[in-house]
């Protein structure tokens, strides 16, 4: 383990669903023993796979197996229930394995839940002496980095008010200011950056970076937000049921993949609402991509067209704050652009039942190649209501024309536009 600074073999973590039930105390006994001991329960059926589960039990890992170098910043990406806050619990040692063994070099920073030990009717510089003594740093140290961690979180002008008033936002801001200028060998970061806003997201992202570039760090880092990945990371494994899928040293290659054959592995035009999302303030309830006069798409889509996209949704309890969005990615988790019906249709407001708006996507502007276009809404610099980066409301636009082909290349680029030139 010279250059490692986590290793990770055969790792599995079982959960039992509901109590131990066997039908007599004495077997309960044996079973309960068994997992203490890490043994396979007596219990259990000969020749079934211990992984595939039952109605009693639960793998959230199953029999994984990777390397952390020094230095590296590992992503750690998947579908929700994938295991990833499992492992990363069993890292930074809140939970135990069932199986497997784990070895890490250094020490380790974990910020897995925002605001963590904040006591809300102490202010933010009260919160962050109770937070960085939670963590493990030591109060005349936490007395040189105050002014830096105040610094750092932005939150200056608040940072004598009780944590109580604090948004979401200033939130995160404070916990990951502490936790980044912890001395520690490895960060652990779990989604702590979903709530915050752009600015903060790109500044937490530099520091995590400098912290692995600049001070040799390692840093394990989990987000739905495949474009925060990419910045960050420079390798990266892929879980899904439990287990890793993939795993890659070139992180591109490894989201590419991920976003092709794990997220959107349908071809569907077409999103409807299974019962998942009911949320009263904003539930979809379907989008889709259509021909501009409204009809299902039948051909091949044609970038020299003109197509519709349809959103439906219904509104139960009426919020003047809810803002929602259409978020155009490529494959790679390039974000192309955001749009709002709010800055086109002026004053435009949701009402309350179900609501039907589209918006026309423009011919002669995306190129050739597949595209990916998610929801999100929220209450405005509140919360999400409909996380982009979590929630996989998605519906695919595969362009298969190119608007122009030439010999420099420009059918490799991801927009083409018909620029209007002149000849005076």
């Amino acid at each position: 383990m010279s250059n490692l600074a986590i290793k990770v073999e055969h790792l599995s973590k079982m959960y039992r669903l509901g109590e131990i039930n066997n039908g007599t105390l004495w077997q309960d006994i044996q079973t309960w023993t068994a997992i203490k001991r890490k043994k396979e329960d007596p219990h259990s059926k000969i020749g079934e796979n211990k992984y595939s589960g039952d109605k009693d039990h639960f793998w959230a890992l199953k029999d994984i197996s990777f390397d952390v170098k020094q230095g590296d910043r590992l992503g750690i990406i998947g579908k929700n229930g994938a295991g990833k806050s499992t492992l990363l619990k069993i890292l930074s040692r809140i939970t135990t394995p069932t199986e497997g063994i784990i070895k890490i070099k250094g020490k380790i920073a974990s910020l897995l839940e925002v605001g963590t030990g904040f006591h809300q009717e102490l202010t933010g510089r009260d919160n962050i002496y109770i937070n960085g003594a939670i963590l493990g740093m030591k109060k005349r140290r936490i007395d040189e980095l105050l002014d830096s961690i105040i610094e750092f979180s932005g939150i200056e002008q608040h940072i004598d008010t009780p944590v109580k008033r604090y948004s979401s936002g200033m939130y995160v801001r404070l916990a990951f200011a502490v936790a980044a200028h912890l001395d520690s060998d490895i960060l652990i970061a779990d989604e702590v950056l979903a709530v915050g806003d752009a600015e903060f997201q790109k500044k937490a992202l530099g520091k995590m970076q400098d912290l692995s570039t600049g001070e040799g760090r390692t840093v394990l880092f989990v987000s739905h937000n495949m474009g925060a990945v990419r910045n960050l990371c420079n390798c990266g494994i892929v879980l899904e049921n439990g287990n890793i899928r993939k795993a890659s040293a070139n992180i591109d290659e490894l989201i590419s993949d991920y976003l092709r054959n794990f997220v959107t592995d349908t071809k569907s035009t077409k999103w409807i609402n299974n019962g998942n999302y009911s949320d009263r303030r904003f539930i979809p309830l379907s989008m889709e991509l259509q021909e501009e006069d409204g009809s299902e798409i039948k051909d091949d889509i044609s970038n020299e067209k003109n197509y519709k996209i349809k959103l439906s949704f219904e509104v139960q309890e009426l919020n003047h704050l809810l803002v929602f969005c259409l978020i155009f990615t490529t494959v790679n988790g390039d974000v192309l652009f955001i749009s709002y019906p709010m800055d086109f249709i002026k004053d435009y407001k949701p009402t309350i039942g179900i609501n039907n708006i589209y918006c026309i996507i423009p011919k002669n502007i995306l190129n050739m190649q597949e595209y990916i276009i998610s929801l999100g809404a929220g209450i405005h610099n509140v919360v999400w209501v409909i996380d982009p980066y979590k929630y996989d409301i998605t519906i695919k636009m595969n362009i298969n024309s190119k608007i122009i082909i030439n010999p420099y290349g420009n059918n490799q680029t991801i927009i083409s536009p018909k620029i209007e030139w002149h000849n005076n």
